[in-house]
């Protein structure tokens, strides 16, 4: 699982908002924090609004729910801080500590992450506009587990976050409100994040992805989106089935 954050602005860039404007709190920086499953293209959460520790640990607890629990993964990113506590916060158990002996409070439990969990980071430094080093840091888990979860994908064979920036690249291209240097940027809060969320997940069911592409029995190219690859769909949706298909809200019971 790869995760980023992608940068567009709502009415007016950061550097022109007030502190004491209440308005200017839903406009500047919107950030898509955003986790994209490699081996399917598929986008699994996105998270709009600040770039904020808060919408970090959102973003890893949707990851984790809608993946079941699942831990017997491979975490990127970039070397964004408030990851880090975010994957404590979603994954770790507590686990109880033995009692001291004598008097005194017995000792708090402690926050373990699963030992099949690994997160490592991504560094790029940019010279002239290109990549002139890459440092690759394991944060959770070993080297040897990352190796094993490495070669276990059929995508990737080093740490990296290339397929969440190039899911970047394409929303940019779809959503024209993330355009850098356009007058089409949002200028509604609520308007800016329906748009990422119908757009960011349209892209599952509506986008035939290239290199999804698989052939036949008849040898011919068959096109896939990422929730077919995924197992979620059979066929490509139209985007009037994607717009009219209806949402399910939680079950009452």
């Amino acid at each position: 699982m790869q995760l980023d954050e992608k940068w567009s602005f709502v009415s007016k860039k950061e550097a022109h908002c007030s502190c004491t404007d209440p308005l200017d709190c839903h406009r500047g920086d919107n950030w898509d924090h955003t986790a994209v499953d490699p081996e399917h293209r598929l986008v699994l959460s996105v998270v709009p609004g600040k770039r904020s520790a808060e919408n970090c640990v959102k973003l890893v607890a949707d990851v984790q729910k809608r993946t079941a629990g699942r831990t017997d993964m491979l975490l990127t990113s970039d070397e964004h801080p408030p990851y880090v506590e975010a994957i404590q916060k979603a994954y770790g158990q507590n686990v109880p500590q033995p009692k001291r002996a004598g008097p005194g409070r017995p000792p708090k439990p402690q926050r373990v992450l699963p030992t099949n969990l690994c997160y490592a980071t991504v560094r790029k430094t940019r010279k002239w506009g290109r990549v002139v080093d890459v440092v690759r840091t394991v944060v959770f888990g070993t080297a040897a587990l990352v190796d094993m979860l490495l070669a276990r994908s059929t995508v990737s064979t080093t740490i990296n976050t290339s397929f969440v920036e190039r899911n970047n690249g394409t929303d940019r291209g779809q959503n024209a409100r993330k355009v850098r240097k356009t007058y089409r940027f949002s200028k509604e809060w609520d308007v800016h994040n329906a748009a990422t969320y119908f757009i960011a997940f349209s892209y599952n069911f509506c986008w035939a992805v290239r290199t999804l592409d698989t052939l036949s029995a008849e040898g011919t190219r068959m096109k896939r989106t990422p929730a077919m690859a995924a197992g979620l769909a059979d066929y490509i949706w139209s985007t009037l089935e994607w717009a009219t298909f209806p949402a399910r809200g939680p079950q009452v019971t």
